[in-house]
């Protein structure tokens, strides 16, 4: 694993249809959580909401993979249908267009679930 100094550091080590795939997510994201702050953790992109990480984002060969926690994959379980899941992932195929308007949702969704009590 390579140690990347920030996101964008990160984003230049893919080609350009995957950097511009990744940078469409990345904003999305910012659009979703404004107060949210970026960082790479484990590696990969990631936004943290009030010292917690909110989700993280990495690109592969052939997919793209989201990481909201586990969560969010139950509270989206019938629009996840089509994409490969796991406890805290979700896998968009990088070969379809990527559901920015799912990424949103999720990202409000972690948003809501980090907001301290009132």
């Amino acid at each position: 694993m390579k140690d990347y100094k920030d996101i964008d550091e990160y984003l230049e080590n893919f080609a350009a249809p995957s950097q511009k795939i990744l940078q469409d997510i990345r904003e999305t994201i910012a659009k979703a959580a404004p107060e949210a702050q970026e960082k790479i953790s484990y590696g990969i992109p990631t936004f943290t909401l009030n010292g917690k990480n909110l989700v993280h984002f990495a690109g592969y060969e052939k997919h793209i993979g989201f990481y909201p926690g586990a969560r969010a994959i139950p509270e989206f379980e019938d629009e996840l249908k089509s994409y490969n899941t796991s406890k805290g992932t979700i896998q968009f195929p990088i070969d379809k267009p990527i559901p920015l308007d799912l990424i949103t949702k999720i990202t409000k969704f972690c948003v809501e679930q980090r907001l301290p009590d009132v």
